[in-house]
């Protein structure tokens, strides 16, 4: 509850560093914009803006948390690993950090939507600057 209620980095930039892109769940209020500052192969900053539940909400921020520091290929481990203890399968729970506060969201299987939408986004981000 506490990434919900003030979560970490939720504000807008207009800095020409960072990387936009919108996610959103066309079924429910999530729309979120997500900042992405990449610099010599690593994450400097996220940050985001925008209206969503309180899963997608408190999973930016953990996000946000966990990424910020790490490589592209860091990330993408990081991100493969949350999708795969979404997804029910084997996963590096110590790498996921308090991002394991998610692992029974696989009973209300709309909310894993909820919960991964942010890394959607960051995804796509990363795989475009990891070509």
């Amino acid at each position: 509850m506490e990434h919900y209620r003030e979560p970490l980095n939720r504000h807008r930039t207009e800095e020409k560093e960072y990387q936009y892109i919108n996610t959103n769940n066309s079924s429910c209020i999530d729309n979120l914009d997500l900042f992405v500052k990449i610099e010599e192969n690593k994450i400097k900053d996220i940050c985001f803006d925008g209206e969503a539940c309180a899963i997608s909400t408190s999973s930016t921020s953990i996000m946000i948390k966990n990424l910020i520091g790490k490589t592209i290929e860091e990330a993408q481990d990081y991100i493969e690993n949350f999708e795969k203890m979404l997804n029910e399968e084997e996963y590096n729970e110590e790498l996921l950090q308090e991002a394991i506060a998610y692992k029974e969201i696989y009973k209300q299987g709309n909310r894993k939507h909820c919960a991964f939408l942010p890394y959607e986004g960051i995804k796509k981000i990363l795989n475009k600057n990891n070509n």
